[in-house]
This record gives C-alpha cells, sequence and structure tokens, in this order.
C-alpha cells in the first residue's frame, strides 16, 4: 500500500514538473522580439507587393508587343483593353493576371481636355 503511494505521488510530482516546464517554453516576446517580427511582415508585405508590380508590367509590356491596344476604351478599372488575336478583349490587373472581359464591361475612354 505504500509502495503504491509513493509510486502515485511520483507520478504526479512528474507530471506536474512537466506541466510546469512546458509553461516555461512559452516566453513572451520582447521589445526585440516583437521589432523582429514587424520588420518581417513589412519585409514580407513589400516583397509581395514588388513582385505584383513586376508581374503586372511584364504582361502589360507583353500584351503591347503582341496584342493590340483598343483605343477609345478603357476596363473598369480604368487600363487598357488589349485585343488578342482571338478576337478576345481583356485587361490587365494589379496582380498581373489577365482579365477577361465581356462587351457590357468595356466602357468609352473619356476625351481629355487641353
Amino acid at each position: 500500500m505504500k509502495k503504491k503511494l509513493v509510486m502515485g505521488l511520483l507520478t504526479m510530482a512528474l507530471i506536474g514538473g512537466v506541466t510546469l516546464s512546458v509553461n516555461a517554453q512559452e516566453k513572451k516576446k520582447t521589445e526585440v522580439g516583437k521589432a523582429l517580427d514587424h520588420t518581417g511582415k513589412a519585409i514580407s508585405k513589400g516583397a509581395k507587393s514588388v513582385g505584383n508590380k513586376t508581374a503586372e508590367v511584364a504582361v502589360k509590356g507583353s500584351s503591347k508587343v503582341a496584342d493590340k491596344t483598343w483605343k477609345g476604351k478603357m476596363a473598369p478599372d480604368g487600363s487598357d483593353v488589349y485585343i488578342n488575336g482571338k478576337n478576345e478583349k481583356y485587361y490587365v490587373n494589379a496582380k498581373g493576371a489577365k482579365i477577361w472581359l465581356k462587351p457590357s464591361q468595356i466602357k468609352d475612354r473619356p476625351v481629355s481636355k487641353n
């Protein structure tokens, strides 16, 4: 009986010790740690925006060379409308993706007053 009681107490102490050591591993972040996290997120956001802009410029450049630009017309976001060899109309969004247009989505570009 004494042996079982001692073993039970040792088991409880061992479980309690493991629990305390696990809680000790979860430290609160210091100011340096917070600054590093903030910097990492800022770099990630900047890299993503640079990548999106690079893709947009590349796709627009290839579209201007390979496809025709529809003069006097604009996409819903105000950008140029391109026409490919299959007579399909599209524009390039801010992430560099080609967005295909329906005829109802194409608008007349307002004439600039000079």
